[in-house]
């Protein structure tokens, strides 16, 4: 997953401590101007190094990340403000080196006590750029805290977004398909567990997602950081499964199960292919036929791959299948 393997982000004093202690050893080994220019280079060194690695170890939102996580990212953290504290943070590791280079130069043309005066006053001087990026540092380590943790979904994989109110069937159904090859975890912007599943049909790996507290209820409800993780799984579906109860057992009428349906059909969009199916249907004696696309008991095991079926034909995606030289 694009965040998982962010490195964890030290603290602006945590990186001042390392640098002047490793500046003292560096010193001790030597004397005279040496003394003085290798602690002076020891310490820009590590303190431009750690910057520079914090900043290039994230990807740049502008071109690496999909919009789906792009999405995602801003529903948890502001990524604008993110964007500006990697940004802050760069300028710093070049302020850095620019002060290393200046102040070498002072000690190489200075006598000894000279020097001396020189290269601590360029510790000052890197230290007071370090405070001025303190909150910079914090809040991209606080970032990465809650980036890490998204769920793990390949943009570039089909995807079936499952959604319906609690209790008609999701989840067992989301279970069946995937024989329980699935994942579940908290992730920031919902109390409860996304479960994203994986099938394989025609050797493609499709995945499939269900998401509670996002898409079991309707929009009003809804805050704003479950509103813009909606609109991630936007760019995700290439195609909708929402499932109906319609004998009422979920606790929720069907009517109010249709409207919902038509939010949510509303908010992909015609572009995202979207099948209407009634689980329980050893429940219930008949389902309008204008109402569903197809019926499934995923208790008795009856229905359930043709709806799969049904969803990946309807998802209709084609991998991108490497040609020969020369070919179109």
């Amino acid at each position: 997953m694009i965040f998982e393997g962010l490195p964890t982000t030290p603290r602006s004093e945590e990186l001042v401590d390392k640098a002047f202690s490793r500046a003292a050893r560096a010193g001790r080994a030597k004397h005279g101007h040496e003394a003085q220019e290798s602690m002076l280079r020891t310490a820009g060194n590590v303190l431009s190094d750690n910057l520079e690695n914090v900043v290039v170890s994230w990807p740049d939102f502008g071109f690496d990340v999909d919009p789906f996580y792009y999405e995602l990212a801003d529903a948890i953290v502001d990524v604008d403000r993110l964007r500006q504290a990697l940004s802050q943070v760069m300028w710093a590791s070049r302020q850095i080196e620019d002060l290393r280079d200046e102040y070498t130069t002072k000690v190489r043309n200075s006598d000894v006590d000279t020097a001396r005066k020189h290269r601590k006053q360029a510790f000052a001087r890197m230290a007071d750029v370090m405070d001025q990026i303190e909150e910079d540092l914090r809040y991209i380590g606080d970032s990465r805290d809650q980036l890490k943790v998204l769920p793990d979904v390949k943009p570039d994989e089909p995807a079936i977004v499952v959604a319906g109110y609690p209790n008609v069937g999701k989840s067992s159904f989301v279970n069946r398909v995937t024989r329980a090859s699935n994942q579940i975890a908290e992730y920031p912007f919902t109390t409860k567990g996304v479960q994203i599943g994986h099938f394989e049909r025609d050797h493609i790996r499709y995945q499939i997602v269900d998401t509670p507290g996002l898409l079991d209820r309707p929009a009003d409800e809804r805050n704003d950081i479950e509103r813009q993780a909606v609109s991630a799984l936007e760019h995700l579906a290439d195609v909708v499964v929402f499932v109906l109860d319609p004998s009422g057992d979920c606790g929720y009428p069907l009517d109010v199960q249709l409207e919902l349906r038509e939010e949510v059909r509303a908010l992909f969009g015609e572009e995202v292919p979207f099948l209407t199916v009634a689980n329980k249907h050893d429940r219930f004696d008949a389902v309008q036929a204008e109402s569903v696309d197809a019926t499934m008991s995923v208790t008795n095991d009856e229905n359930v791959e043709r709806v799969l079926d049904m969803a990946v034909e309807a998802a209709a995606f084609e991998p991108d299948l490497p040609t020969r030289d020369g070919e179109e």
